[in-house]
């Protein structure tokens, strides 16, 4: 392995979508520098979501290349789903064991959601490693499809937003869904990690002061103070505004890919087109974030 700090040229090459883009001339098995790395950095700022081709890189890699975005990596509340010894790595999976237990979480997230919003400090930034990516007729399967909820926030009418201003909205884990990582029954460990927590509806950007809409389907369950039927509403209106194709990116993915998304400015969610066996692998790390604001 080298160990060589990385001092190449960057380039990068936008998707032309409202999210996305490549970055090429970087291997993540060798330190960044700090020059390149703010050049990753502002990439993403700009896009949402970067990705990186054609790299082979062990979790102590992932892992450095994680923390270069902030100074902690969370652990998934999942952690029956950590890799040994590297508990920061969540494995998503459908692979079986030799007992028939699946080794990692199965479902990949199938809903649109920001990862950890149901946290006090949510996700930074989350860093996924594809290993094997389930295939039909030689094209790719699973993939990930992503949404600007800054993109969104511009759009909104004037008067939209002079309405959401000041608006906060509570989220959690294990909000009533089909298909979620926290609708089966779990361990009492795990349920005290997953307790309710309010956000502000419109959130400030901490690095780029952009607005975004900070609501997801997966976890938002209620903007706090407005009756029932009132929240639901304006919610679902949010939600089905976010994903108009015209802030939407697809991420079709290949073995060596590492992509990193940005939880402030984007929503995500995994598609679920494949079954064993089609197997699909990926390694995810998680960059804790600030209070959001």
């Amino acid at each position: 392995m080298s160990t060589g700090i990385h001092t190449g040229p960057i380039t990068v090459i936008p998707s032309g979508a409202a999210v996305g883009a490549e970055i090429r001339g970087v291997d993540l098995s060798r330190p960044v520098g700090a020059e390149a790395f703010a050049q990753i950095e502002a990439a993403l700022h700009e896009h949402g979501a970067v990705w990186f081709c054609d790299q082979t890189i062990d979790d102590s890699q992932q892992k450095a290349f994680s923390l270069l975005w902030g100074r902690e990596l969370d652990i998934h509340p999942l952690r029956k789903f950590a890799k040994p010894g590297h508990p920061e790595v969540f494995v998503l999976s459908n692979i079986l064991d030799a007992s028939g237990s699946p080794v990692g979480a199965v479902d990949a997230a199938q809903y649109w959601h920001s990862d950890l919003s149901y946290s006090t400090h949510p996700s930074r930034v989350s860093i996924l490693q594809a290993i094997e990516i389930p295939t039909q007729d030689g094209m790719p399967l699973g993939e990930t499809e992503f949404a600007s909820t800054a993109a969104a926030w511009d759009a909104l009418p004037a008067d939209m937003q002079h309405r959401l201003l000041g608006l906060k909205a509570a989220h959690l884990a294990q909000k009533p869904k089909s298909g979620g990582h926290f609708v089966k029954p779990l361990d009492s460990d795990t349920q005290s990690r997953l307790q309710e927590v309010v956000h502000p509806l419109v959130r400030t950007h901490p690095f780029t002061g952009r607005k975004c809409l900070y609501v997801n389907h997966g976890f938002t369950t209620h903007i706090v103070g407005l009756p029932p039927a009132e929240s639901d509403r304006l919610l679902q209106e949010l939600f089905d505004f976010i994903v108009q194709p015209r802030f939407m990116f697809v991420h079709r993915w290949a073995v060596g890919n590492v992509l990193v998304w940005d939880n402030c400015s984007t929503i995500h969610q995994g598609v679920g087109n494949y079954k064993l066996p089609q197997r699909r692998l990926m390694y995810r790390t998680i960059v804790k974030g600030g209070v959001p604001f």
